[in-house]
């Protein structure tokens, strides 16, 4: 593994990590982009997996968003513009002509690449040869009622912490047995983890994570509106995925002229940093098929 840390134009930095082939051609690249409170660390076994399931000669490059990992905080000025400015310099930087994105991270790859493409946009940057994304977090024609964000951020910035998490539960439905939990109930729960590696790691994303939901998901957009990426994109979702996940990526590949859908048997949500290998290699299969 390689790590740089890349000055960004708003005076941040970015922390970058590469697994497999150090000097790989932008061909045979694949940039990363992780989902709402995970660090890149979190996506190595998946990146390491990955890069050896394509082959020596590829790279699979992470790096952590803002307000986490070994990157600086969010800009008091955060938005999707933030993400989006972010991925055009990775993709400058690495070379990389295929994208990956996950939850959180496939909204950012999405919006990204839309705003590349169309002429009103002021964002600027390259459009990947090979674009796909795994149950991405988008409110695409409100699908998510967004009402609990407020009392989500509240409860983060006095401290709920458990609280919160069982907020962010209830409203985004990852889990169809907790999403049905009682609010106190499932707080409680979720406080017994407050010790675990995972769980720490968690609370202590929840300040970033407040803005990066508040970005992706708090202004709805229209399914339509993404119907300007192009045609090698590629959506995923996994079968055991929450219904949202795999009704948005579904929505999406059916406005998206030429796009492709795959639904991978047995896949959660988390799937994608645990290398889930069904998943690998479906991911890989479409990397490496021909005119990539």
């Amino acid at each position: 593994m390689n790590e740089r840390i890349l000055p960004t134009s708003d005076g941040g930095s970015l922390a970058l990590y590469s697994y497999g082939a150090s000097d790989a051609p932008g061909h045979h690249r694949i940039l990363v982009v992780g989902g709402a409170f995970l660090t890149a660390m979190i996506y190595r076994p998946f990146a390491a997996a990955l890069s050896k399931r394509l082959g020596d000669e590829w790279t699979v490059d992470v790096y952590d968003r803002r307000g986490r990992g070994n990157s600086t905080d969010q800009p008091s000025d955060y938005s999707m513009d933030t993400e989006i400015s972010d991925v055009a310099l990775m993709l400058n930087h690495t070379g990389a002509q295929s994208l990956f994105g996950h939850s959180l991270g496939g909204a950012v790859v999405l919006n990204a690449v839309r705003s590349f493409i169309d002429p009103q946009e002021t964002a600027t940057g390259p459009v990947p040869k090979r674009l796909a994304v795994y149950d991405p977090a988008i409110n695409l024609d409100t699908a998510i009622d967004t009402k609990w964000l407020k009392a989500f951020s509240d409860d983060v910035a006095a401290g709920r912490n458990s609280r919160a998490l069982a907020r962010l539960e209830r409203g985004m439905k990852f889990s169809a047995t907790l999403s049905r939990v009682p609010e106190p109930i499932l707080a409680a729960l979720l406080a017994g983890t407050s010790r675990t590696k995972a769980g720490k790691l968690a609370r202590t994303l929840l300040p970033s994570g407040v803005g990066e939901l508040r970005a992706a998901l708090e202004e709805s957009q229209p399914a339509n509106s993404f119907a300007i990426l192009p045609k090698n994109t590629h959506f995923m979702a996994g079968s055991k995925s929450a219904a949202y996940f795999r009704s948005t990526a579904l929505k999406l590949h059916e406005v998206v002229a030429g796009s492709t859908y795959l639904e991978t048997p047995k896949g959660i949500h988390g799937s994608v940093p645990a290398a889930f290998g069904a998943l690998l290699d479906d991911i890989g299969d479409y990397f490496t098929q021909s005119g990539s």
